[in-house]
């Protein structure tokens, strides 16, 4: 027989929510409750019968909640197997108990990390009794029914009344798993803790990094392959991990990914003026800022409205009604704001398959944080790059000094290229992208790619030149020969903005000053794979 009648209950719990409408439940099947502390007093508050456990342990709660519930009388209780007459003749003569149920929710460790709190609070919010009874419940499955999520309370209910106040096996091991699951992930979190936070190791010979399913997604970056979401127990604010989806068709992998390519661009500019980043397939095809959203929008588009169809948007201020009806000129498959005002909703209301996704806030560029890519067998992990640069940072290198104009753009058209796919060559001029080169097997073509793509733009607006002439060029990583640095004067930078650090820079930064153009070096490399 598989199905285990539930006789006494221990109930010790930090979220309360359910807890009354459970006990009664309990008690109408004739369950003794047993409980700890507060939990006892939320039952009896509630009026319900309840056993302290001091009553099963013949010793008391001490040293401030630590010790309550870690005693033979208790772990008995739960381990005994109980058709073993060895364990059922060590019961009777210990006077031991069966526990049948255990409901469990463990200190809110992540909740206080989240809300600041200071060390020693965080120490005391560490769990010891709880993970120890639910470990040894879900171990004893067999015998035990485990409870740590108050979302299975209704399920646990319904289980009862449909087994006579027993529950069955199938149940038992589904409640067992999900245990396993809670108290692994709630190890994981303090050990992370503990890793990052608390010693500040980036690596540590051990790594525990929990994750929990925020969403099924449809299928992966392919419909062949499945996916889903998973969300850290510590993610930074404004980040797709605490996102609102106001309207559209379900998120998928590939929405997910640009989404978060084109947020982590825009947080770029979150201290700066209206900024819009059009991306598409995680690789910026326009970004710009401007007096207020709509400017910029427009702006962005004017680089590459070819490959802005389809795309991702994202932007630096709560989404307006005008900027809105631009947007929904063209196809566009989400839009990531901070915010979005009534006027911007009714618009994308028309709009039924456009996903509106609101984060409240733009993660920090600045923040620190690992990244992660898999490889087979293993996993790569980094630090995430949050290198940035100011003027003064900059190393003239050209007989000509830029102009306060060209400075500004190199700086705009590095802060793109540091979000665009390696090798990466970036033209910017009055605040906006004129060109985009990316992903290429070298660095000339790449230039050679984003001065096309701003030939390509004028023909489209009827321009009477690229908006390359004049502009200023920002490339990823160093210029290994010349001829990089030489399309980008064929395509009309006057200023460039690069790494430095090759073995031929000498040659660069003569090909550079015959041509009249001035050059800086950053120092810095911005590789993206």
């Amino acid at each position: 027989m598989t199905d285990i009648a539930i006789k006494r209950a221990l109930l010790s719990v930090s979220d309360k929510s359910g807890l009354a409408q459970l006990g009664a439940s309990l008690a109408a099947h004739g369950v003794e409750l047993v409980s700890t502390g507060g939990t006892a007093k939320a039952l009896r508050d509630a009026g319900l019968a309840v056993r302290d456990i001091s009553e099963i342990t013949d010793f008391p709660e001490m040293m401030d909640g630590r010790v309550k519930t870690l005693h033979p009388m208790v772990h008995g209780g739960l381990l005994a197997v109980r058709d073993n007459a060895e364990h059922v003749a060590a019961m009777a003569a210990h006077g031991i108990g069966a526990i049948d149920l255990v409901v469990v929710n463990l200190y809110p460790f992540a909740a206080t990390v989240a809300k600041g709190a200071e060390r020693d609070e965080i120490i005391e919010n560490i769990d010891i009794g709880g993970p120890s009874m639910v470990r040894s419940a879900a171990k004893n499955h067999a015998f035990v029914t485990i409870v740590t999520d108050p979302a299975d309370y209704a399920t646990l209910t319904t289980e009862m009344e449909a087994g006579n106040g027993a529950t069955t096996l199938a149940f038992r091991r589904k409640m067992a798993a999900k245990a396993y699951a809670a108290t692994a992930e709630y190890d994981a979190m303090i050990a992370s803790w503990f890793a990052f936070a608390d010693q500040g190791e980036m690596f540590p010979e051990k790594l525990s990094v929990p994750f929990r399913k925020g969403q099924a997604l449809r299928y992966g970056e392919n419909p062949h392959q499945s996916a889903a979401l998973y969300l850290p127990a510590f993610a930074p604010g404004g980040s797709l991990a605490d996102h609102r989806q106001v309207q559209g068709k379900e998120l998928s992998y590939n929405n997910l990914n640009d989404a978060d390519a084109a947020l982590e661009l825009v947080a770029e500019f979150r201290d700066g003026p209206p900024t819009v980043v059009i991306v598409k397939h995680a690789n910026p095809c326009g970004v710009a800022s401007g007096d207020d959203l709509v400017s910029a929008y427009k702006a962005a588009l004017q680089c590459d409205s070819v490959s802005a169809f389809g795309g991702i948007i994202a932007v630096n201020r709560p989404l307006d009604g005008p900027t809105a009806e631009a947007i929904s000129d063209i196809f566009t498959e989400v839009v990531c704001a901070p915010d979005a005002d009534d006027a911007a909703k009714a618009v994308f209301a028309k709009k039924k398959n456009l996903r509106l996704i609101l984060t409240g806030d733009l993660p920090n560029p600045a923040r620190g944080g690992m990244g992660l890519r898999t490889i087979a067998g293993g996993a790569l992990f980094q630090s995430r790059d949050n290198g940035r640069i100011t003027r003064d940072d900059l190393k003239v290198v050209t007989k000509r000094a830029p102009s306060d104009q060209e400075l500004t753009d190199c700086l705009f058209a590095w802060t793109v290229a540091k979000h665009v796919k390696s090798n990466a060559i970036v033209y910017a001029k009055d605040g906006s992208t004129a060109g985009i080169g990316a992903g290429q097997m070298n660095r000339r073509d790449s230039a050679r790619i984003a001065g096309a793509k701003a030939i390509e733009a004028a023909q489209t607006y009827g321009w009477s030149e690229p908006r390359t002439k004049g502009s200023s060029v920002a490339s990823d990583a160093f210029f290994p020969f010349a001829d990089g640095l030489l399309a980008a004067v064929e395509a009309g930078a006057s200023a460039v903005i690069q790494p430095g650090g090759s073995m031929r820079d000498d040659e660069v930064i003569a090909a550079a000053d015959e041509a009249g153009l001035a050059m800086v070096f950053t120092g810095m490399r911005h590789f993206r794979h």
